[in-house]
């Protein structure tokens, strides 16, 4: 347990909004300042990542900003849970007092999927996996699911129901990207183009524009602003692989360590959490992230998400605000899942809010199930 908190939370303009990346990236920081009660001048910490090298002082320089602590950790979509755990130990080192958090991209309106970079001549990925032409990264989490299901006995169909209950929390956030879309049922995931097997479209994340950012400082000074602080109670992380060559057992996650750090710094267990935020990239990644925290046991995931238990008003509330799959992806979605995860806690859900959240678990993952990052919140 630490001596931080998060004090303010908001999201950027989402879907196909034409802005720009530091438009949106301004939205979304001086919406959760805002949010909190605070202004850019109370700021002296500031983390932030994207294509840009210099993402940190670019978007400093755009705020007017002379921060004195920074960063810029660039390890795709569990970079914002582990600048909570930078950002916490910079505040209690006294490195700043108030440090904002923040992503935000474009990608829908610039009709890119891309985030970057062309694949180095002598890397193993180049070597041994680009010969083969994977789609990057969706091959990869096929593989991934493909030996799931080998090794397991899993089927398409049960997979399928992260995806439902995905657009099922959607339907109560008017927010989401498929918010006026619809049921899904695991019919229509099977059905949907398949793209690499066995995940279909269906199985597949969005590409929208957005993004968001939270404001952490001390439980001291958070106790006088707008809003009850939501306490960072434990984080842990793990960077395990670049490409899938390096990887011996492609359903075994670096979740494992990182979920396990976490909990123990919070003094938690699985069964103390009232609110899961996974990322979800596929279908197949939140399975993994759900089985590799604890929450059910080796192999099991796949019968333990079904009978309504992850849709809304079952026993785990898994992605309440529809996901990267129905609410919004922008390329990388780990800042959404500590939105998403605050404003559970707070009470601020709307109809999809979780009755007496307490505890919520923010769980990034980055690359192709490259890295790891679990984040502890509570209002205990």
């Amino acid at each position: 347990m630490t001596g931080v908190a998060i004090v303010g939370a908001a999201e950027c303009d989402l879907g196909n909004t034409g802005k720009s990346t530091l438009t949106l990236q301004t939205q979304a920081v001086t919406r959760a300042l805002a949010d909190a009660g605070l202004t850019l001048a109370d700021v002296d910490g500031l983390a932030t990542t994207g294509v840009s090298r210099f993402s940190t002082t670019q978007l400093a320089e755009y705020l007017g900003q002379q921060p004195r602590w920074v960063d810029s950790t660039f390890v795709g979509g569990s970079a914002a849970e582990m600048m909570v755990a930078r950002a916490t130990q910079a505040i209690d080192a006294g490195q700043a007092s108030t440090v904002v958090i923040s992503f935000a991209s474009n990608q829908r309106s610039a009709r890119s999927r891309s985030l970057g970079g062309i694949v180095e001549e002598h890397t193993p990925e180049a070597q041994f996996e680009a010969p083969y032409g994977p789609l990057y990264p969706l091959s990869y989490y096929a593989m991934a699911a493909q030996q799931y299901f080998h090794r397991y006995g899993g089927t398409r169909e049960k997979l399928a129901e992260i995806a439902v209950a995905a657009r099922e929390w959607a339907l109560l956030n008017p927010a989401a990207f498929r918010y006026g879309a619809g049921p899904l049922t695991v019919d229509d995931v099977l059905a949907a183009p398949m793209v690499s097997s066995p995940l279909t479209v269906a199985d597949c994340c969005l590409v929208t524009d957005g993004g968001g950012a939270v404001v952490l400082t001390t439980l001291d000074r958070a106790r006088d602003l707008r809003h009850p602080p939501v306490r960072v109670l434990g984080y842990g992380e793990r960077s395990t692989n670049t490409s899938m060559t390096a990887v011996e057992d492609l359903t075994v996650t670096g979740a494992r360590e990182s979920g396990r750090e976490a909990f123990a710094r919070a003094g938690i267990t699985p069964a103390d959490v009232d609110v899961l935020e996974v990322y979800d990239s596929f279908t197949i990644t939140a399975a993994l992230s759900i089985e590799a925290l604890g929450f059910c046991g080796p192999g099991e995931v796949l019968d333990f998400i079904q009978d309504g238990r992850i849709r809304p008003g079952g026993e785990l509330a898994l992605d309440t605000s529809g996901g990267g799959l129905s609410y919004c992806h922008p390329g990388q979605y780990g800042v959404l899942l500590l939105v998403e995860a605050v404003r559970q806690l707070r009470g601020e859900a709307g109809a999809r809010q979780v009755p007496d959240a307490r505890v919520a678990v923010a769980h990034g993952t980055g690359g192709i199930l490259s890295t790891h990052a679990t984040v502890v919140l509570g209002v205990r």
